[in-house]
């Protein structure tokens, strides 16, 4: 009997391994069973057509033209102004300090002047031939320088003829023939003088 007992017990517990096994093994295929793919899906639908164009004519080639840019002439000979610079501002020289005035002329106490008549130191025998022959005539007007002694020491004409012969007669006749008073001041010294001896006239006498 425990034979039998322990000969179940043995049988019971191969038989339960067994189909324990056959299981998991089971379970294990199961694991590894691939799933089938999906259906591929359905295919796109096509377009609509387009609808139907008229026909037009093609739109113009609109051809755009850059701008031309005209090439930048370059001139080397470049003409150059030589400048020149501004001359320096003169320097003006401070002003002389002023003369002083000259002394008062002194007192007349005795004035002089030609004696006699100036006319008669000219006559018609003294008309240079030269301005006779020509026919000059005029009237000269001269200024008489007078040293302290009265006599003429100088001549300068101041209005002339117009003929120069004329006009060196009445310069030399008047230093030769003129006699004029001495000219004092108030200290009774002679003192030089001028006297203008005005209108000498030339005039030829008809023969």
């Amino acid at each position: 009997m425990v034979s039998l007992i322990v000969a179940g017990f043995g049988y019971a517990f191969v038989t339960g391994l067994a189909m324990d096994f056959a299981k998991k093994a089971a379970e294990k295929l199961n694991a590894f069973d691939v799933a089938p793919p999906p259906p591929p899906p359905p295919p796109d639908k096509p377009p609509p057509p387009p609808p139907d164009q008229p026909n037009l004519p093609p739109p113009p080639t609109q051809v755009v033209i850059p701008p031309i840019t005209p090439p930048v002439v370059t001139n080397n000979n470049i003409a150059t102004t030589n400048v020149i610079p501004p001359a320096p501002a003169p320097v003006i020289p401070p002003a002389p300090p002023a003369q002083p005035a000259p002394p008062a002329p002194p007192r007349i106490a005795v004035r002089g002047g030609p004696r006699g008549n100036p006319g008669n130191w000219f006559t018609n025998e003294d008309y240079p031939s030269d301005a006779k022959r020509a026919g000059a005539q005029g009237r000269v007007t001269v200024v008489l320088s007078i040293d302290t002694s009265g006599k003429v020491a100088g001549c300068r004409v101041t209005s002339g003829s117009g003929n120069s012969s004329l006009d060196d007669a009445t310069c030399r006749l008047a230093q030769r023939r003129g006699r004029f008073t001495v000219q004092k001041d108030a200290d009774g010294n002679a003192q030089p003088y001028s006297y203008t001896l005005p209108g000498i006239k030339w005039q030829l006498q008809d023969e």
